[in-house]
């Protein structure tokens, strides 16, 4: 099967120690064209990672028509500029999380690629792991019988203080950096969205929340708590999920691979689960080839990106963001 051509719109970190690497792990990717606009750090990518093309503007990669996906690693604030600009040229689309500022972007950035034809997918890599896809088979397998409360964490250290992260003007802060994890997670695992929402946060002088604390409840009748900062010492994500029956217990880092296990507790045993995760951005690297080539559908739906940004909005404006 012929390969998909890759282009990259931007040198960002996440691009450089996630994507790239993943697009040369993949069977059925081919690392094409890197766009930047600083020359000298575009060349670097170019001889570094083996890309075919360098291009110095966005623009010039999105007209080559041999590049027929794009994976788009810029700024929350210009996801949707070039979503848009990407569906235009009809290519097929993988945008780094959150997809945009609001639910109401995200709507009109699914409108257009549905209207250009293209294949569009939010990069939670984290949701093809076999793990995550394996603990949401025991949930609703009810070995824990119906689920009652999930309890969710995401912690790490502060960045870098000139990180963009650390910026209001580029959507920086806890929420749309790592709760957007948080929130997706809750919504995959139940499948439904909350009937209520209440939250809590820090500012920093930068104004962009450090911290913030949410509580959801669902109309099935779970509640579910974001704990989520960009304020530890070290980093820490893990889940739990307590249903009527028993808990699973995950200690499981977002997008981590190798050796993975999990715990199935009941009142009368506790169970390790374990699986081989093989890099989780390979996984929707191929996933989206697979939709390109195959015809398969986007595993982050559209309508899964609707509604985690329906209720990070809610969160956000809960807290004043």
């Amino acid at each position: 099967m012929k390969q998909v051509n890759w282009g990259v719109l931007g040198t960002a970190d996440i691009a450089k120690g996630c994507v790239i690497p993943a697009i040369i792990q993949s069977k059925n990717g081919n690392l094409y064209g890197i766009a930047g606009r600083n020359k000298e750090k575009t060349d670097t990518f170019l001889k570094t990672y083996g890309f075919e093309k360098a291009y110095y503007s966005y623009d010039d990669l999105l007209e080559d028509e041999a590049i027929e996906a794009v994976y788009i690693p810029l700024p929350n604030t210009l996801h949707k500029e070039w979503v848009l600009k990407a569906a235009a040229r009809k290519k097929h689309i993988l945008c780094e999380k959150p997809l945009s500022g609001s639910e109401k972007d995200v709507i009109e950035m699914v409108q257009a690629c549905e209207d250009a034809g293209v294949y569009f997918m939010e990069a939670f890599a984290y949701l093809h792991s076999p793990i995550v896809k394996s603990i949401k088979e025991a949930l609703n397998s009810g070995v824990i019988g119906e689920p009652r409360f999930i309890e969710t964490t995401f912690l790490t250290p502060k960045p870098k203080d000139n990180d963009i992260r650390l910026r209001r003007d580029t959507l920086g802060g806890s929420i749309y950096d790592l709760g957007c994890y948080n929130v997706s997670l809750i919504l995959s695992l139940l499948g439904e969205e909350p009937s209520k929402v209440n939250a809590l946060a820090n500012f920093t002088d930068e104004k962009i929340d450090d911290f913030t604390a949410a509580y959801l409840e669902f109309p099935g009748g779970c509640r579910a708590s974001i704990v989520t900062g960009m304020c530890a010492n070290q980093r820490g994500d893990r889940y739990y999920i307590y249903g009527t029956n028993g808990t699973i217990e995950a200690p499981v880092p977002f997008n981590a691979s190798g050796l993975l296990k999990y715990y199935i507790h009941t009142e009368d045993s506790t169970r390790e689960v374990t699986a081989e995760v093989p890099n989780n951005y390979m996984l929707e690297v191929e996933q989206l080839d697979r939709c390109i080539r195959e015809q398969e559908q986007p595993y982050v739906t559209h309508e899964f990106s609707i509604k985690t940004a329906r209720t990070m909005d809610k969160i956000l404006s809960i807290i004043g963001y």
